[in-house]
């Protein structure tokens, strides 16, 4: 193989996910740096189509004020609704927020092209083989689709890449999932409302179970089956649980499955190191940016891309965190508590939409609730556990996770 030539940027982005596009994005369009993407070429390597949902805050039908993406969100809905385990549905109102689905394929394409309109943008598909701190700067050693080898230097690298493993936690628990992209022969869904959480499932005997559903049109939706618990199921053990679900809880008639995605997030209250050297550091879910108690990514990844630019622009040296130590403490009691048992995960997240105004919830989900907002939340949950989980907390041992990478699909 020859060596190619040396490419030169302020900034090198391994990976084309979520978070290294939306970084990219941000970057160019402040005109903070000039950036590269280094983006897995076609193939067996390259993630397959991902759905990624997320709580638009202010933005309007058309997906315009703080949405930067509003061209590749692929449907929105206005109206959220839980189903209690005793099957009562409970419907809200979150208005002004939407929640919102961006399928990565569009998002790929979107981005894709504002970087090639930009003179300080580029994808580069490629393999990253290496990532090293070099003076001054980083480098990065990739090969090419055609098997050339490329040497990139730049100022700082952000990686997203998958961990091998996770790091050492006090509670490890996963929310894995399978869905079907799903079309049936009678209108069957109602397109103003999302399912968050559908309790009418069996339960495990450890963690928790629910449905969710998401609506594309009156005879279209994806309807996943999701687990919060230590292991993944096998394939066929997805698909029995979503064909009771679709077939017995939903009665969804007759219907065809169109594609299927199956996915495997970590919550963990794992301390997710954000520097893997002098100048290079980790993003997305390797960077910490996925919640821990809900698996939702993208619209932290979005918050975290502007104060990595502010900071870049500013000359401040570091990375700040994705999520606060405030929000990250009260995941970590929230992740013991639901894993010991102390409290049941349908009655209480059932029970968070029944008393916690929408708009504050969806905040407190995001992280971005006040000491009081937060106050008034926990005292509408299991007082007793939560407050003995909150003092067991803090002298736990941190052990290694077993399970190797995080197979990561971010919400």
């Amino acid at each position: 193989m020859s060596q190619g030539p040396v490419g030169t940027s302020d900034v090198v982005i391994v990976g084309g996910g979520a978070a290294g596009l939306s970084l990219a994005h941000r970057l160019v369009a402040d005109g903070v740096a000039t950036v590269t993407v280094v983006e897995q070429p076609d193939g067996p390597a390259r993630p397959a189509g991902r759905t990624w949902c997320y709580w638009d805050h202010g933005g309007d039908a058309a997906g315009e004020g703080d949405d930067d993406f509003g061209e590749a969100v692929t449907a929105t809905w206005p109206l959220l609704r839980v189903h209690g385990p005793d099957g009562g549905p409970l419907t809200v109102d979150p208005a002004p927020s939407r929640y919102r689905m961006v399928r990565s394929p569009a998002f790929e394409r979107l981005v894709h092209a504002r970087l090639e309109r930009s003179p300080g943008g580029r994808v580069l598909r490629a393999t990253a083989d290496s990532v090293r701190d070099i003076p001054g700067g980083a480098e990065v050693r990739c090969t090419s689709a055609d098997g050339r080898m490329l040497t990139l230097r730049s100022r700082y690298v952000f990686d997203s890449r998958p961990l091998p493993a996770l790091p050492p936690a006090r509670t490890r628990l996963l929310q894995h999932f399978r869905g079907w992209f799903v079309r049936t022969r009678a209108d069957r869904f109602d397109p103003a409302v999302a399912d968050l959480m559908d309790f009418r499932v069996p339960q495990p005997r450890h963690g928790l179970a629910f449905g969710y559903v998401l609506p594309l049109a009156p005879d279209r939706a994806l309807v996943e089956y999701t687990e919060f618990s230590r292991t993944p199921l096998t394939t066929a053990a997805y698909e029995a649980a979503l064909g009771h679900y679709a077939r017995e809880v939903l009665r969804l008639g007759e219907f065809t499955v169109d594609t299927a995605e199956q996915g495997v997030i970590p919550m963990t209250d794992a301390r997710f190191p954000r520097r893997a050297g002098a100048a290079v550091f980790r993003i997305g879910t390797a960077g910490g940016a996925t919640r821990p108690a809900t698996g939702y990514t993208f619209a932290a990844v979005q918050r975290h891309s502007r104060a990595i630019a502010a900071a870049l622009r500013d000359g401040r040296a570091g990375v700040p965190a994705p999520h606060g130590r405030r929000a990250l403490a009260m995941d970590a009691v929230l992740l013991r508590a639901l894993d010991t048992g102390r409290i049941d995960g349908p009655a209480f997240f059932t029970g968070l939409f029944r008393r916690t105004p929408p708009q504050r919830l969806l905040r407190f989900l995001d992280g971005a609730t006040s000491v009081r907002e937060e106050w008034g939340i926990g005292l509408r949950t299991p007082v007793g556990p939560m407050l003995r989980t909150a003092l067991e907390v803090p002298f736990l041992p941190r052990r290694p996770h077993p399970a190797p990478g995080t197979g990561e699909r971010p919400r």
